[in-house]
């Protein structure tokens, strides 16, 4: 049974003293609420958000990694660097470095690997254009960037793999897939994993949904059967928006 997984990606947002402000709140308001939580601030406040967080229900997350181990890579941050201040989770492949930073599978890939050697977890994200979606390919599109995302990746490290579905078309936008679209995706994509991983690893794997879930769609958003959860973007960025989605997991 797949429990409910809601993310928040502040993306490049906050100041130091809002990055603090948001995760006491978000402390306090989901001390008692159940599944699993994670907030993944910009990489200078982590160490910040590190001390409030830590052994509460709320997991540290990043919004990248580097693939090298170390050495002379300026302006990286290494997984091993973001274990050592805390942090459990990365985001990666999010269509926001793929377009502006020119991020594609191979890269994916390679941090993806980089993460899981140093038992980092993973948030991976996949997503297609809106013209994907009009010419039919969404599941073609999808299937590719699991294959060679999760290449060279086993069974076994599958129990540190969440994959978040994001049409590109509906993030920030406000425009969503309905309920009952979003999950047919969900479903390709689990099949997609079955093929890979079998249907063990499948059944068990996390897929959440991101682009534009909010207060208002989340309750119908997480009540279809393939959709685990969120990766949440803009209204991650207050505890009045956030809030209400991770109860709507429970």
């Amino acid at each position: 049974m797949r429990t409910k997984f809601i993310a928040g990606n502040w993306k490049m947002n906050m100041d130091k003293a809002g990055a603090i402000e948001l995760a006491k709140s978000l402390v306090a308001q989901l001390k008692d609420v159940k599944n699993t939580f994670m907030i993944a601030p910009p990489f200078v406040y982590l160490d910040a958000v590190a001390q409030i967080v830590k052994d509460t229900n709320i997991l540290l997350g990043a919004q990248n990694v580097a693939v090298s181990e170390n050495g002379a890579h300026t302006g990286e941050v290494s997984a091993a660097m973001l274990k050592d201040i805390g942090v459990k989770s990365v985001i990666l492949g999010h269509s926001e470095r793929r377009d502006e930073l020119y991020e594609n599978n191979r890269i994916v890939n390679k941090k993806v690997l980089a993460a899981l050697s140093h038992d980092l977890d993973v948030v991976l994200c996949i997503g297609e254009r809106y013209s994907h979606k009009i010419v039919g390919v969404t599941e073609n599109v999808c299937r590719l960037q699991i294959e060679e995302g999760l290449a060279g990746v086993s069974a076994e490290q599958m129990k540190h793999i969440v994959i978040a579905y994001e049409p590109i078309w509906a993030i920030g936008t406000g425009v969503t897939p309905t309920p009952e679209e979003a999950n047919v995706i969900h479903a390709s994509i689990r099949k997609t994993l079955a093929k890979i991983f079998g249907q063990s690893t499948a059944d068990e794997t996390k897929i959440l949904y991101g682009g534009s879930m909010n207060a208002k769609n989340a309750e119908a958003l997480l009540a279809q059967p393939e959709i685990d959860g969120g990766l949440i973007g803009g209204a991650s960025l207050k505890a009045d928006t956030f809030v209400p989605i991770c109860k709507f997991s429970v």
